[in-house]
């Protein structure tokens, strides 16, 4: 399965952004799935994740209460809305694949598919 994320952007602190990770290939309407994202100089850190059916979902105490995920299994989309953006949020963003959702907000180990990345720039 191939991933590709979209939607990063320049914004002002307090602005949003709605990230988007389309999959082809195959549907990945039974993979669990996750958000990651890596700061300059930083190691890459679990952002988000979602079960298959979308009805078990967790998220970084980081980001809890400004960020959403969500997905469509109809368009083997999985999306990001990020809201309140504060500048510690920049960072290059990434989403990922899996076959468990514990090992995915357990860290990057747990992504067996990764998309290429898109650029989050918060200003303050």
């Amino acid at each position: 399965v191939q991933l590709q994320a979209s939607g990063g952007g320049v914004v002002h602190a307090g602005g949003s952004l709605r990230l988007s990770c389309a999959a082809s290939g195959r549907t990945i309407s039974s993979d669990r799935l996750g958000w990651f994202r890596q700061a300059p100089g930083k190691g890459r850190e679990f952002v988000a994740g979602i079960s298959w059916s979308g009805g078990t979902i967790y998220y970084a105490d980081s980001v809890k209460g400004r960020f959403t995920i969500s997905r469509d299994n109809t368009k083997n989309t999985l999306f990001l809305q990020m809201n309140n953006l504060e500048p510690d949020d920049t960072a290059v963003y990434y989403c990922a694949a899996g076959l468990r959702l514990d090992r995915i907000i357990a860290g990057p180990s747990g992504g067996d598919y990764w998309g290429q990345g898109t650029q989050v720039t918060v200003s303050s």
